[in-house]
This record gives structure tokens, C-alpha cells and sequence, in this order.
């Protein structure tokens, strides 16, 4: 059996669905509040960078090896992740807003910047404070994430007045994606019944989403728990390689309870809206017929196997070409992936894949 360490950092969120589902809308143009983003490492875009006792780093080769100048960004990805690919279709952004621990560095236009987003996702985080802390060190978890937020709404609200400061928030849009890593934890602990467990992070997270209301979120894009178990390293535990079975009933069984959270919120917080992406769902209906990609089990970089389970870094062994290959690590997806995804969010129109609305059209509501 392999390590906790091995497992808790999946958040393999794939993200994906049928092309048919792509509608050809152009990215919205109408100027909008600035985008705000919570979750793991499928959207860090470097906060793990700057915590000096966090082992849950991506700023090392073949790490960003198709972004610009093939940089190590911290992002857990050849190049662009989801958070980056989202708010590039929504308008306004070349790639996600900077990590807030990055803008805490430059104090000396810390308020302006934050009007144009911040982006607060942690690798290895989760909706339980203690999620990820034992295997990677520091990491900021969700409830972490908003204490932050909670510093950037009292500085746009100084800077604006709080009747300004409050209409930019409140049309602002609230990206989060989270929840793999607590679900992997508990596979390795069983403290409870997988139902009270199941429960107990639907309440958690409804906390959450509460407390980022009372700062005067009230766009919500959430991102559902992906088929965790098949992911690469998850896959390796099989002689045959199939996806493993009890993380992903987990995340199946999250969806549900999840999805009545946010029905029960919205009928009972005024303005509070939200679109929801099935990425369980998506996921199984693109390893399951593939669109494009010719690899959707083995990772891009690692092992040369089928599982590739090994660490991706310089030396070992890389795919030639990235974009056919639906995993770029043992955990997280490629930037093709994550472009994939980004299109099924934003202007996707099967309610299987996100629903009520997609996230474009929560953009403008």
C-alpha cells in the first residue's frame, strides 16, 4: 500500500465532458467585478510558492514546461490550469489573478491590485483545517482562504467606501475547487461512516460558503469533486489498472447532498447564485470516449508506464506531446484538460455537466 503522502495530494480535477456540449459563444466583454478563487491544487497558481514548511510545491521543472518561457510557476501543470483557463474565457484576464500571499509581498500597491482579483487556492488544501497538514506541511486551507478574503473585502471597501465596496463584491465572481483531498484523507482514516463523513463535509462546507456571503459574495462557481480514483496514481494500486473504486463512490456520493446545499441556499440567501460543474460526470465521459485525447490513464510526466506514478521532474521521463494526454502528473490534469474544462464551465449547456446555469452566464446575472 502506498503512503497517505502518495494519495492526498490527488485533486485530479479532469473536468471534462462531451465536445458536443461546447457552445460557441465568445467570451463575455461587459466589464464585471474581479474574479476571487478558492480551492486546491487544481487552481493554486503559486500560493504554495511562498510557505517555507509546505512539501506541496509544483516550482520546479518539467513543471510549466508550455508556459511562457517554460517557467515553473508553482501551477500543478505543463502550463495553464483551470483557474487559469476559466477566467480567460469569462473576459477580462490572460490567466488567474495573482495568489494573495504573492500580493501581501508588495504592500506598496497591495489595495489596487486587489481590485483586479486575487487567487487564494493552496495545494494539498481541503474544507477541514487539518486536511493536508500532516503530509505537506503548511498549507492554507479553505477556512484560511476566506480569513484572507476577509482582509482583501475590509481593504477594497476602505478604498472604495463600503457602499461601492460592497457592489463590486457582490458582483464579483467566487471560483471554488475543493474537496479531493479530504475525501482521500479519509479514505486512509474511516473515522466515521462514509455517510456521517459525507455529511459532515456538506456541513462543513456549507460554513463556508456562509461566511463568504456574510463578506458579500454572491456569485458562486463551484467545481464538485472529480472520479478521483482514476487518477493515475490511484490506478497503479490495480494489477489491470482500474480506477480505484471507494474514492470514487465518495465523490459521486459528495455530489448530491452537495448540489441541495446550494438549491437550499440560494432559496433561502437573497442574491445568493450559483453554477455548478459535475466534474465527476465530465470526467467519466472522457475516459470513457476519449475526444482527442489518445492517453487517458497514464501520466505525461513520471514513470514511462501506464500508471506513471513517479514524481514529475526534470530528468525523468516527459511525453513528447502534452495535449494527448489527459494526466499530466499521477494526480492533476493537462493544460489541455484544463482548457477542455474551462469551455464545458463556461459555456457548456447540458445540465449533466453544470447546472442551473453555466458560469458565464452567472457572470453577467
Amino acid at each position: 500500500m502506498a503512503t497517505q503522502k502518495l494519495m492526498l495530494l490527488t485533486t485530479c480535477s479532469i473536468l471534462l465532458f462531451s465536445l458536443s456540449t461546447i457552445a460557441t459563444e465568445k467570451a463575455a466583454s461587459k466589464p464585471m467585478g474581479p474574479v476571487f478563487i478558492f480551492g486546491d491544487s487544481t487552481v493554486d497558481v503559486g500560493t504554495n510558492n511562498h510557505l517555507k514548511n509546505c512539501t506541496a510545491k509544483a516550482n520546479h521543472p518539467y513543471y510549466g514546461i508550455d508556459y511562457t518561457r517554460s517557467k515553473p510557476t508553482g501551477r500543478f501543470s505543463n502550463g495553464l490550469n483551470s483557474a487559469d483557463t476559466i477566467v480567460t474565457l469569462l473576459g477580462g484576464y490572460k490567466r488567474s489573478p495573482p495568489p494573495f500571499l504573492a500580493l501581501l509581498k508588495n504592500c506598496s500597491n497591495f489595495t489596487a491590485k486587489l481590485l483586479h482579483g486575487v487567487n487564494f487556492a493552496s495545494g494539498g488544501s481541503g474544507l477541514y483545517k487539518e486536511t493536508g497538514k500532516d503530509t505537506f506541511g503548511t498549507v492554507v486551507s479553505l477556512e484560511e482562504q476566506i480569513q484572507q478574503f476577509a482582509m482583501v473585502q475590509g481593504n477594497i471597501t476602505a478604498l472604495l467606501g463600503d457602499s461601492k465596496g460592497q457592489l463590486l463584491l457582490q458582483d464579483s465572481i467566487y471560483i471554488i475547487s475543493i474537496g479531493s483531498n479530504d475525501i482521500m484523507s479519509y479514505v486512509f482514516t474511516h473515522h466515521v461512516t462514509p455517510e456521517l463523513f459525507i455529511a459532515n463535509l456538506t456541513t462543513t462546507y456549507a460554513i463556508h460558503l456562509k461566511n463568504l456571503y456574510s463578506l458579500g459574495a454572491r456569485k458562486f462557481g463551484l467545481i464538485s469533486v472529480p472520479p478521483i480514483g482514476c487518477c493515475p496514481i490511484a490506478r497503479s494500486y490495480s494489477p489491470v489498472g482500474d480506477c480505484a473504486k471507494e474514492p470514487n463512490d465518495l465523490a459521486s456520493a459528495f455530489y448530491t447532498p452537495f448540489e441541495s446545499l446550494l438549491q437550499n441556499l440560494s432559496s433561502t440567501l437573497e442574491g445568493f447564485k450559483y453554477s455548478l460543474g459535475n466534474a465527476y460526470n465530465m470526467t467519466m465521459n472522457i475516459i470513457e470516449k476519449h475526444f482527442g485525447f489518445k492517453d487517458v490513464k497514464a501520466a505525461c510526466c513520471g514513470n514511462h508506464t501506464q500508471q506513471g506514478i513517479s514524481d514529475c521532474k526534470k530528468g525523468g521521463y516527459l511525453c513528447p506531446n502534452r495535449d494527448d494526454y489527459l494526466f499530466w502528473d499521477a494526480y492533476h490534469p493537462s493544460q489541455a484538460a484544463a482548457k477542455l474544462a474551462a469551455d464545458a464551465l463556461v459555456f457548456g449547456e447540458d445540465p449533466e455537466f453544470v447546472t442551473p446555469i453555466n458560469f458565464s452566464t452567472l457572470r453577467t446575472a
